[in-house]
Parts: structure tokens; C-alpha cells; sequence
């Protein structure tokens, strides 16, 4: 039986999610499995609501929304407190600590990394946040390998900034090791 993955990347239009959303589904792609994604945000250009949500499976996807993800990213205070209770048993929620304060989940695994102070002061680049937490998610799951979250990160991000993104998948990775069990 194959491993079936539902994400479902939420914040605040702005935040890079829909791209994470992209990259997440070209690695999938890239390595081999079968990826629905799909995307959508409030009326406001910025600061609105968004979420991105992948599929990936080995299988065929016969049906292409996510209904209850197993992996929640929440990258500002509202869509953690909205998509919160919306997580499978024991499913896996990472939340940006540097934004959001006082979140606990029952039914979830929740990891706390500062994704945000760790873009703007480790990458030197606050616009980095969306690579770190996404290498940080693939980290944490293991649904595609490094080389194709790289391979697909170097497809989508704008020339010129291809080190500077390196370094925020390399620092949401290592984030991502701490925190295996």
C-alpha cells in the first residue's frame, strides 16, 4: 500500500505559499509519483488569506482536493487557528514561531520553527521564508529527496538568487533533522 500525502501550506498572501505549493508538486513530479496541486487566497493581493494543497501519492489520484491533510504548514496566526482542528490523527502541523504563539494541537504532532527570523537573519533575506519552511515540511516527511526539492526550487525561483534560496533550504533542512523522530 502506497503512502498517500495531503499538504495543505497556509498563510498570508505575500508569503511565497502558493509557489512553495508549486515546487513542492514539480519535486514530486520530478521524483516520479502521481501530484494534484491547487491553490487558492482571499480578494487581497497581500495580506489575505492563502493556502496551497498537494496530493502526492504512488498511486493514481482519483480524487483531487485535499479533504484532511496529514501535513499542515501554518505561516501566520490565522490559517493556524482555521486549519488547525482540520489535520488527520496524528498528522504533522509546523507552524512559524515567530509568528505565531501559544498553538498546541491534540490530535497532531506540532513542531515549532522560527521560520521567518530564521529567513531574515540566518539567510539574510526575509523573502527566503517560503523555501526554508518548505525544505522543512520535505524534511520532516521525507515525500520527495533533497535533490529533487533542489532540482525544482532552481526551476521556479527567480535568476540570481539561486545561493541565497540554496542557503534557506539548506538551513529548513537541517531545522527539519533536529526534529525527526
Amino acid at each position: 500500500m502506497s503512502k498517500r500525502w495531503e499538504f495543505r501550506l497556509s498563510g498570508t498572501g505575500g508569503q511565497g505559499l502558493i509557489t512553495a505549493g508549486i515546487i513542492l508538486a514539480e519535486a514530486a513530479v520530478l521524483a516520479g509519483k502521481e501530484v494534484v496541486q491547487s491553490q487558492s487566497y482571499g480578494p487581497e493581493a497581500r495580506g489575505g488569506a492563502s493556502k496551497a494543497e498537494v496530493i502526492i501519492d504512488e498511486k493514481q489520484i482519483n480524487y483531487p482536493k485535499v479533504v484532511i491533510p496529514n501535513v499542515l504548514l501554518a505561516m501566520s496566526p490565522q490559517p493556524a487557528n482555521k486549519y488547525g482542528s482540520e489535520i488527520k490523527e496524528n498528522g504533522l502541523i509546523i507552524i512559524d514561531s515567530s509568528l505565531i504563539s501559544d498553538f498546541n494541537n491534540e490530535k497532531a504532532r506540532v513542531v515549532e520553527i522560527p521560520i521567518t527570523k530564521l529567513a531574515k537573519e540566518d539567510v539574510g533575506n526575509i523573502l527566503t521564508a517560503n523555501i526554508l519552511a518548505l525544505s522543512a515540511v520535505v524534511g520532516l516527511t521525507k515525500v520527495v529527496d533533497f535533490e529533487y526539492l533542489k532540482e525544482a526550487v532552481l526551476n521556479r525561483i527567480p535568476k540570481g538568487t539561486e545561493e541565497l534560496n540554496i542557503k534557506a533550504m539548506e538551513i529548513g533542512w537541517q531545522w527539519a533533522e533536529k526534529h525527526v523522530v
